[in-house]
């Protein structure tokens, strides 16, 4: 079976939890599929673009270089469907074939969390707040910065976390 070694998007290296490649065929033809669990930061980062630049290391030394098309696949976890038209199978004769008729595609979430991925890489967004506070809590609170304002509500947040046993 083929393995992934490596991936670069666009030149930049990213990294891969699981992933799966292999050649699809369907009616219309052949196309080269890679489908890889990443980041939600690599996943929004890359996932609405229409053609990208691949440079794929596979386990026994190959490179594959190309410019898939993304498309948008259903799952629990932050991934990317990557593709590319075949005029030929040469190449890829010890890649998995799977047909468009097959139920079961490349399961690549399995031993996987969120909680995983987000220790490798913790996606920050920005939140806005509407609160009534005591006088002296929002005065405190206007008087920090914006760093020191962000360590104060996530310290409160671990802290309740941590108090109430949640997460």
């Amino acid at each position: 079976m083929v393995t992934v070694k490596e991936v670069k998007i666009d030149g930049e290296s990213i990294h891969v939890f699981n992933g799966s490649i292999y050649i699809f065929e369907s009616s219309s033809g052949y196309t080269l599929e890679l489908d890889i669990i990443v980041s939600e930061i690599v996943e929004k980062k890359y996932k609405l673009e229409e053609n990208l630049i691949l440079e794929i290391e596979l386990e026994d030394g190959r490179q594959i270089n190309s410019i898939m098309h993304s498309q948008s696949i259903s799952g629990g976890l932050p991934q990317l469907n990557l593709y590319c038209e075949l005029d030929t199978l040469e190449e890829y004769q010890d890649f998995k074939m799977v047909n468009e008729n097959d139920l079961v595609f490349p399961k690549i979430e399995e031993g996987i969390t969120l909680e995983d991925i987000r220790k490798y890489e913790m996606p920050i967004e920005k939140v806005t707040l509407k609160l009534k506070l005591p006088i002296d809590q929002s005065g405190w609170l206007n008087k920090l910065k914006g760093e020191e304002l962000a360590g104060a509500v996530k310290e409160a947040i671990y802290d309740y976390w941590e108090k109430h046993k949640m997460k």
